[in-house]
């Protein structure tokens, strides 16, 4: 089984994730609510809070046609939707930086500029870098020089960009790299979330720790995060918000806090159920092997001398006997004393 190791924590498949809760740009410009989701984020099972650190100028055109799902986000311009969300800059990602530090929680923000690059650098553990950003060669240099681990998200790449983008990245200094399979719909459909594609990423970079970024509305049992960790996904990121309701900007396909324990939850359950990898009985089964076998057993009172026969023997609980294992062994053997109906044959009866 491969293992890898990513921001200081080393993965094998059925390893407990690193869990980022994207609030991203949901706590729309206060910086109560960002605390209160951070909080949230922490109190569900999240290892990291990841917030976005743009300014619409330095981020799209003004003339920069939407690619999400207008009938639930209605802004038909990227300037224009970007422009609603950038109010916060330097100081306040500082402020959460610290406040996450004060409850445990680690803090990323995904830089969508060189100067974001600056400014996270001394708050963050790793760098996120956004699946639009993966054909970005000279973003990627800045972020590389850092020599910080980094999670590229892969959504709408080819394996021959996503390895250029490796590429790029090892060249000029980052230590490590998460690939995130993503699929790059806001919302993404589940029949779009082509989760096998975590396998064919584990099988086309080997040596790279896998992981999957979210963008399906969440289902009420989040099997869609469970499905993605369970084919090895090692990191797991996916929008967060406090109120699904709500209209607009991420929060129609985000997780809320409710969602995050329940998918935190099934982390748990099945990490403790996952044991060993080689099959042997275990010491709780003792009992079971005992008790719950069979054993050859008359099927009627047999006489001293008399041969035993499928006439005269069959197979039932418990197994404290003669395993039915050797019951062409007993074929044929004689009765070494007068044995009762009902009997569970032992070594010691047969002549």
């Amino acid at each position: 089984m491969s293992t890898h190791t990513f921001n200081g924590r080393t993965y094998t498949r059925g390893t407990r994730p690193y869990v980022i809760a994207e609030i991203g740009v949901n706590h729309e410009g206060s910086m109560d609510r960002a605390k209160a989701m951070i909080l949230d984020a922490h109190s569900n099972g999240a290892d990291a809070v990841k917030f976005q650190s743009y300014k619409a100028e330095t981020l799209a055109a003004k003339e920069s046609p939407a690619y999400w799902d207008t009938r639930k986000e209605p802004t038909t311009s990227q300037f224009q939707l970007f422009k609603k969300y950038d109010s916060f800059g330097e100081a306040e990602f500082e402020t959460l930086a610290g406040y996450c530090q004060e409850i445990g929680i680690d803090f990323l923000s995904t830089p969508f500029d060189e100067h974001a690059v600056e400014f996270l650098d001394p708050l963050m553990p790793f760098y996120k870098v956004a699946s639009a950003d993966l054909t970005n060669t000279p973003m990627l240099r800045h972020i590389a020089s850092k020599k910080k681990p980094v999670a590229l998200s892969t959504g709408a790449s080819t394996i021959e960009e996503i390895r250029e983008a490796c590429n790029t990245l090892y060249a000029h200094g980052a230590r490590e790299i998460a690939l995130l399979h993503c699929i790059l719909n806001y919302p993404c459909d589940y029949i779009n979330a082509n989760l096998n594609m975590i396998d064919g990423l584990t099988a086309a970079f080997p040596d790279q720790i896998i992981g999957y970024s979210d963008h399906t509305p969440p289902d009420e049992s989040m099997a869609v995060l469970t499905a993605a960790w369970l084919k090895g996904a090692a990191v797991i990121e996916k929008h967060f918000t406090y109120d699904k309701n709500l209209p607009g900007n991420d929060h129609y396909h985000a997780m809320d806090p409710r969602d995050l324990a329940r998918f935190t939850c099934n982390i748990d359950i099945l990490c403790s159920t996952a044991g060993a990898t080689e099959k042997a009985p275990l010491e709780s089964e003792e009992i079971s092997r005992l008790n719950a076998r069979r054993s050859i057993v008359t099927k009627r009172a047999v006489r001293a001398g008399e041969t035993l026969t499928t006439e005269t023997m069959t197979y039932k609980r418990p197994g404290t006997g003669i395993s039915p294992l050797h019951w062409d062994e007993v074929l044929g053997k004689t009765a070494a004393r007068d044995l009762d109906g009902d009997h569970v044959l032992q070594w010691g009866d047969l002549a």
